[in-house]
């Protein structure tokens, strides 16, 4: 039986961890001690993570250390870098904080990188741009890549390149048993599999390896209209994006932003609706392509240009500082007029909805075919995803506005698929494990997991478990 985590605290002189401190070249720190908050704190400010102690590593060897210590004690122990899609269930005792994982090599010749796990996307963006190339980053830079890839990768070039998780040449991971290993496709093969899409289920990746694509620059951006224009926007580009050459990857965002000075005057303190649009192919086939957009009502901003791939976080305008927020999302089979009509109902102009965004992405091309090395991601036939982001200052906000989030979700129940991506809906009990997988790959997960973890020490592998 596993510690609480209230008894590991209260534990007389906690003299054991003091021993782990011992073993480190990083930091531990318990909750009465400083340094603790600003670690574990995560992105999402409204998610709370409370381990026992935060563990800070410097290395590999740090990872394994803290892992195999933690076997030893009957403790478990959870993973985190900039702690975008953080669950609090999955801190477990010890918290393994991989920001100090900061390695960056790139081999520009032959157009791969190895990464350090606590390394963010902008750091590569940056670093390969000077050798025309660029890396199938997420929708934000400002994410870990290793939390992005476990979970599959879906970003703005999906539609053209595919998953992120399709580009790992190799892995380096602390499993469960507090064994360090080198992951490819030939030495631990169902290892590969499993981190390619199980996030952190089967270990602790300390350093990933993925191949580029050469890309110096693109047409894209976003064009916004006004809310009261949305259906007439939407009803164009729902068709317009299927009939997209696999050279375009696009999505539609319906946002709600206050009247702050980083908020562009045209989109300030109203309702607006943007189309993100990303082309790889010429330039002014691209733009022929979004003038089609741009005639369905008068444009309020117009965003989209020729640009380097250093800028590529203007095409979704993430935002990048930590707030609370509550950000449910579903998967859809298919988007026709009555879908989009039902989504407008619930969250378009008028409609009272209380979410800051409203996001459809348009999914298909090489995102729909599998990469050379199967995967634990399950959701290649889903041709849409709906993400809502709603404020959660605090409780009643949050129960609000995840309210209003289902109710949409249950309009367009119709073309549910019933899934969502693992980044998106971080697999962590035996509802949302199901959700996040089919039962053949949760299967095939939770035999990995049983494999390299026998102990279950890995608290984001007992979601495999759960769901068995």
């Amino acid at each position: 039986m596993t510690l609480s985590v209230d008894a590991v605290v209260q534990s007389p002189g906690r003299v054991f961890l003091d021993s782990l401190r011992r073993r480190l070249t990083g930091a531990l720190y318990t909750p009465d001690e400083p340094g603790y908050e600003a670690l574990v704190s995560p992105w999402n400010l409204a998610v709370p993570m409370r381990p026992a102690a935060v563990v800070a590593v410097r290395t590999a060897e740090d990872v394994a250390e803290t892992v195999r210590f933690a076997g030893e004690h009957g403790l478990t122990a959870g993973v985190q870098a900039t702690g975008h899609g953080a669950e609090a269930s999955l801190a477990g005792h010890l918290l393994v904080v991989t920001r100090g994982l900061d390695e960056l090599t790139v081999h520009a010749e032959e157009q791969w990188v190895r990464i350090g796990a606590g390394v963010k996307w902008r750091r590569v963006v940056e670093a390969v741009a000077p050798h025309g190339l660029a890396a199938l980053n997420g929708s934000t830079t400002d994410v870990s890549i290793v939390g992005y890839t476990t979970g599959g990768g879906v970003g703005p070039l999906t539609r053209t390149y595919g998953l992120q998780a399709d580009r790992v040449r190799a892995i380096e991971v602390v499993t469960g048993d507090g064994v360090l290993r080198r992951v490819t496709p030939t030495t631990y093969p169902d290892l590969f599999f499993a981190l390619r899409g199980g996030k952190g289920a089967a270990g602790i990746v300390t350093a990933l390896e993925f191949d580029l694509i050469r890309m110096p620059t693109f047409y894209g951006g976003a064009v916004y209209f006004d809310a009261a224009d949305a259906a007439a926007v939407i009803d164009r580009w729902r068709g317009w994006a299927d009939a997209l050459p696999e050279q375009g990857t696009t999505s539609f965002a319906l946002f709600q932003l206050p009247a702050a000075p980083e908020i562009p005057p045209a989109l300030a303190g109203r309702m607006s609706l943007g189309i993100r649009f990303l082309w790889t192919g010429d330039p002014g086939e691209g733009a022929r392509l979004l003038d089609e957009i741009r005639a369905a009502a008068p444009v309020i901003l117009d965003d989209a240009a020729v640009k380097p791939y250093t800028a590529i976080d203007s095409v979704h305008a993430d935002p990048v500082e930590p707030m609370p927020v509550v950000d449910p999302a579903i998967l859809l089979d298919g988007f026709p007029a009555e879908a989009a009509d039902r989504l407008l109902a619930f969250a378009g102009a008028g409609s009272g909805s209380p979410q800051i965004v409203v996001e459809v992405r348009h999914l298909g091309g090489a995102y729909a075919r599998e990469g050379v090395h199967p995967t634990a991601f399950s959701h290649r036939a889903a041709r849409f995803s709906v993400l809502t982001v709603g404020l959660a200052a605090d409780a009643a906000m949050a129960e609000a506005n995840l309210a209003h989030a289902h109710r949409l979700f249950a309009a367009l129940a119709d073309w549910d698929t019933g899934g969502v991506w693992p980044n998106f809906g971080v697999p962590h009990d035996a509802a949302s494990a199901r959700r996040s997988y089919d039962a053949q790959t949760l299967a095939r997960l939770r035999e990995v997991v049983q494999t390299y973890d026998p102990q279950g020490v890995l608290q984001a592998g007992a979601y495999t478990r759960a769901a068995a």
